[in-house]
C-alpha cells in the first residue's frame, strides 16, 4: 500500500441506485469497518441501515471517510458530486469512481486529486443488476499500482472479478467498449429476431437454437432470452436513455482517436428512434421493438 494513502477505518459511498443500492450492502456486510452513505433518496438509505449503513451528507463524507466511493448516473453528475465534496478532502484520503465516465474528464480529475497528495481510481461495474445483488460484479479498474493494491480488497466485496486495466482511465476505456458491443450486439440480435420472424421461425425458438452454435453469447442469454423473446422491457434496469449516454462515451473515444465506427454510429440512430418512440426509460434491448416493432 502507499505509504501517503490513510488506513481504511472508515468508508463512504455516494449514490444509492439500482447498481449502488446493493454494491454498498455487501460493502457494508464484508469489509469490516463502519460505512457512511448518501444518496437523494431516503428508501434506499433506510434499506441499507439494517446492514449498518449510516446515512450522512456528502460534505460530512467527505470529512470522515478514509476511502469514498461513487456510484453515479453519468459524468455531469460526478463532476456535481466532487464540486461539493473535494473542498472537504485532504491529502491520504482515496476516491474511487465505479460510475460510467468520460474518459477524459476522468484523468482530469485524477490529476487534479493527485496533485493534492488524494488517491483516485476509476472503477466502472459491468454486469447485470442481479449480479450486483450477488456481489459478482466485473470491476474494470484504471489506477496507479499502489492505489490499486490500496482499493482492492474493498472492491472484492463486490465483485468477483477486479481487473487492473493500467493507469487512471483505462477501467473506463474498458467499461465503456465492453457497452459498445454490448449495445450493438443487441442490435443484431434484433436483426435476426425480425428476419426470424418474418420467414416462420419465432425468436422462442430461433435463440436458443442459435445458443446451442457459434452464434451464442452473453447478449443472447441475458438480453434475448430474458427480455426480448418475451418482449419485456422494465424500467430501472439499464435503459435506453443510459445506453445512449454510455455509447456517446464510446463515440467520443472514437473521434478523438480518428476511427470510423459506423458499427457504433448505427446502434445510437436505433437507441435513438427508441426514445423518440416513448422508450427513453426502458431497459435498452426495446430496440426490437424499433427494429422488429410488435
Amino acid at each position: 500500500m502507499d505509504q501517503s494513502l490513510r488506513p481504511i477505518a472508515t468508508l463512504g459511498f455516494i449514490g444509492l441506485g439500482v447498481m449502488g443500492e446493493p454494491m454498498c450492502g455487501h460493502l457494508a456486510r464484508r469489509f469490516d469497518c463502519p460505512v457512511l452513505a448518501h444518496d437523494r433518496r431516503g428508501e434506499p438509505l433506510n434499506r441499507l441501515a439494517a446492514a449498518g449503513v449510516t446515512a450522512a451528507p456528502a460534505a460530512e463524507i467527505a470529512r470522515r471517510a478514509d476511502l469514498i466511493l461513487l456510484s453515479l448516473p453519468d459524468g455531469r453528475a460526478v463532476d456535481a458530486v466532487l464540486a461539493e465534496i473535494e473542498p472537504h478532502l485532504t491529502a491520504g484520503q482515496c476516491v474511487v469512481d465505479t460510475s460510467t465516465s468520460p474518459v477524459a474528464a476522468t484523468r482530469a480529475i485524477g490529476a487534479r486529486l493527485a496533485a493534492r497528495g488524494i488517491g483516485f481510481a476509476d472503477a466502472p461495474v459491468a454486469r447485470t443488476r442481479e449480479a450486483a445483488a450477488r456481489g459478482e460484479l466485473s470491476i474494470m479498474v484504471g489506477a496507479a499500482d499502489a492505489v490499486f493494491a490500496h482499493i482492492r480488497p474493498v472492491l472484492e466485496t463486490m465483485g468477483t472479478d477486479v481487473t487492473h486495466c493500467g493507469p487512471v482511465g483505462t477501467g473506463q476505456v474498458v467499461k465503456i467498449l465492453n457497452n459498445m458491443l454490448v449495445f450493438q450486439n443487441t442490435a443484431a440480435l434484433a436483426e435476426a429476431i425480425a428476419l426470424g420472424r418474418r420467414n416462420g421461425v419465432p425468436p422462442e425458438l430461433l435463440l436458443p437454437t442459435i445458443a446451442k452454435g457459434s452464434g451464442d453469447s452473453f447478449v443472447l442469454g441475458s438480453h434475448g432470452m430474458k427480455a426480448m423473446v418475451p418482449r419485456v422491457f422494465p424500467e430501472r434496469a439499464f435503459s435506453t436513455r443510459y445506453a445512449m449516454k454510455d455509447l456517446s462515451y464510446a463515440l467520443e473515444l472514437a473521434r478523438e482517436a480518428g476511427i470510423a465506427v459506423p458499427g457504433a454510429e448505427l446502434t445510437m440512430q436505433r437507441l435513438r428512434a427508441a426514445e423518440a418512440a416513448g422508450h427513453g426509460d426502458a431497459y435498452h434491448p426495446v430496440v426490437l421493438d424499433v427494429i422488429d416493432p410488435p
